[in-house]
């Protein structure tokens, strides 16, 4: 404004002195203030300009401000949740350890269980071979015998042990039971339960109440013979009836019903004879092979 005021006045000045200046003076007096006043313009526009980026400049200052509270705030969360870390990561090398005793012991138990059942496979093995070796074929037909869970079935047809509805042995029996109990005789460590089974075929006999009677009195005869006629140690035998409640086959067929008729021999071996019995399994007496072994 200042400029500008001095501008007009010295024009005012000059104005009674232009009739003594030439045309050409005034002319160039014209072109200097033209010149001038285009200055003048040009510096309100840059000082306007000037004045619009220095508050471009503020708020860009401003939002700097506040993007460097916001990481500070960001790098205090971060150390904070670094620290926790740490200290996470310190408790979890722990338990990571403590982890890996815990693997190790269970590795360790289960190589003994597998080394376990190892045993307990050969030595049902070695049993089960000194068995089917000192039965006949004809036997055969009616002994069936299987190691299940560690545990060894001999399981004998009604028909070939007993009469329809008794319970006396018959003496076609008694030669396959005489092999059986040389075979456990052998095993003399070794628990035997004698378990009676029957079809759901009601029992008629005046002197047994029901399938209860009739399969508890037939695993009973069972044991006798073993002790009796046999020695086997009575200690050693066990004797249970399971009536009609254990079959095997469907009871709506006679071959379902027949094979429900059975009398099992459950022969239960001590886990601490594995090795001596596999080392030291009794052999079969010449007399089995000359009666008809396979």
């Amino acid at each position: 404004m200042k400029t500008s005021t001095f501008l007009i006045g010295a024009l005012v000045a000059l104005m009674p002195l232009t009739s003594c200046v030439s045309n050409k003076k005034y002319a160039e007096l014209n072109s200097k203030y033209e010149a001038l006043n285009r200055d003048y313009n040009q510096a309100q526009v840059d000082l306007a300009q000037c004045n619009s980026n220095g508050r471009n400049l503020d708020r860009m200052l401003a939002d700097q401000r506040d993007r460097y509270q916001e990481l500070r705030d960001d790098y205090a969360s971060l150390q904070s949740s670094l620290d926790q870390s740490l200290k996470q990561s310190t408790q979890g090398s722990v338990n990571i350890a403590k982890l890996v005793d815990e693997i190790n012991a269970s590795n360790k138990y289960i190589k003994q269980l597998v080394d376990a059942k190892s045993k307990s496979d050969s030595l049902n093995m070695v049993l089960t071979n000194n068995l089917t070796r000192s039965l006949s074929r004809d036997e055969l037909r009616d002994v069936d015998i299987k190691v299940l869970k560690g545990v060894v079935y001999i399981s004998l047809a009604d028909n070939m042990l007993f009469k329809t509805g008794s319970y006396e042995v018959s003496s076609r029996a008694m030669e396959t039971l005489s092999k059986i109990a040389k075979i456990i005789k052998d095993y003399r460590d070794y628990d035997v339960l004698v378990e009676g089974n029957t079809d759901d075929v009601p029992i008629s006999r005046t002197n047994i109440r029901n399938n209860w009677d009739l399969s508890a009195l037939r695993a009973s005869s069972v044991v006798q013979v073993l002790q009796n006629d046999f020695d086997v140690n009575p200690a050693r035998l066990s004797a249970a009836g399971r009536g009609e409640y254990n079959p095997v086959a469907d009871n709506d067929t006679a071959e379902g019903r027949q094979l429900n008729r059975r009398t099992q021999i459950i022969i239960t071996p001590k886990l601490d004879q594995f090795l001596d019995l596999i080392d030291k399994a009794p052999e079969t007496q010449d007399s089995d092979a000359a009666a008809g072994t396979i």
